[in-house]
């Protein structure tokens, strides 16, 4: 008997050994589901609407997304990584951001290396403009109700004629990114964007941003040249401004070239965002745009604001124009991942109708 108790023994000590080694190899490698759901009761008019709309609609505060992302620890302070990420739109169910976004991973579709030197990425990702934009704003990387956002990522298909300042959308395609190590908290990416279009080696976007955060501190910048839209429209020649803008003479643009400068401020009793960006075209065609914002703890929430003027003029589209959008509300925090928000905003273009919008919302992360 006391043999037989040993060899068991012996087989436990193999079991809890063999389970001791396999924990961390099994710890070394991690994918994760993730995603984010975002819907809104809205009585929605920009500028330059013919009528109100009242809908439920999606993305609220932030797009609809799903996807998986995971890493893997090669030792040697290195790691792989990728993301596989989809828009969706969940008040309807419909895959993509808009009608014809037919792009799957639109969101991230990547691969890349991390370690002490950095960060590699290649595939589908940021855009350089993206980070930027949406940390120094207090609606963050709202497509539907942040004034900056707004006027800088959002084409208009209304009589309007007014379109987005920034050319190129807020991901690129075809993409090498460095991320460079964080310095006392600066932070640098590098982005280079193939137009895998033969004999046209010169027709790419290239790009660079920076973030510093330090503290009640934080500054970023951003400059980039766009030749090629995303996602991937191969067909088209053409930059923003899009064909909708009542450009003169039938006017394209074959390149933007763009730059951003933003900072914040953290008082504890209110949060203050200030950004200032440009861009020009290779046609007489430019707009700048000035945003100032706020962000007031209050209770288990905090109350939103935030203002931004674009100002667009050059020959290409004849008489200078002038965006004013406004938006106050109040975003409160059911839990870490749950948050309620009821916000309202004020739209106006030259010569176009005064807009008003309402939306109240729910999103939720998991």
């Amino acid at each position: 008997m006391y043999p037989a108790k040993n060899k068991f023994k012996k087989l436990q000590l193999v079991i809890a050994i063999s389970a001791a080694v396999a924990l961390p190899a099994m710890a070394q490698s991690s994918v994760e589901v993730t995603g984010l759901v975002d819907n809104y009761v809205g009585s929605m008019k920009y500028s330059g609407d013919t009528g109100r709309t009242n809908s439920v609609n999606s993305g609220g505060l932030t797009t609809s997304w799903f996807g998986f992302k995971g890493t893997e620890d090669l030792g040697g302070g290195l790691k792989a990584k990728f993301n596989l990420t989809s828009f969706f739109r969940a008040d309807t169910g419909a895959s993509g951001r808009f009608n014809g976004n037919e792009t799957f991973f639109s969101r991230d579709a990547n691969v890349g290396l991390v370690g002490n030197f950095g960060a590699i990425s290649l595939g589908r990702d940021l855009a350089p403009n993206f980070l930027p934009s949406i940390l120094f704003n207090p609606f963050g990387d709202s497509f539907q109700l942040s004034p900056l956002i707004l006027h800088m990522d959002v084409p208009w298909f209304n009589a309007s004629g007014w379109t987005n300042t920034i050319a190129g959308d807020t991901g690129w395609s075809n993409e090498i990114i460095y991320t460079t190590p964080d310095i006392g908290g600066l932070k640098a990416n590098f982005h280079y964007q193939f137009g895998e279009v033969a004999g046209k080696s010169g027709k790419n976007n290239v790009g660079a941003n920076v973030l510093y955060f330090n503290g009640p501190l934080a500054l970023t910048a951003f400059y980039q040249k766009v030749k090629v839209n995303n996602p991937l429209e191969q067909s088209q020649n053409n930059v923003q401004p899009a064909t909708n803008v009542p450009l003169l003479s039938g006017m394209t643009a074959a390149r933007q070239t763009a730059w951003f400068v933003g900072g914040s401020y953290d008082f504890t009793v209110a949060k203050l965002f200030a950004t200032y960006n440009q861009t020009a075209h290779d046609i007489d065609f430019k707009d700048k745009t000035l945003q100032l914002g706020t962000s007031i703890p209050l209770g288990q929430g905090a109350i939103l604001a935030s203002w931004a003027n674009t100002k667009r003029d050059g020959l290409a589209i004849g008489s200078a124009l002038k965006r004013n959008t406004a938006s106050v509300g109040y975003d409160y925090n059911l839990s870490k991942r749950t948050d309620l928000y009821a916000i309202y905003m004020y739209d106006k273009i030259t010569e176009q109708s005064v807009g008003n919008s309402l939306a109240l919302g729910l999103r939720h992360r998991f």
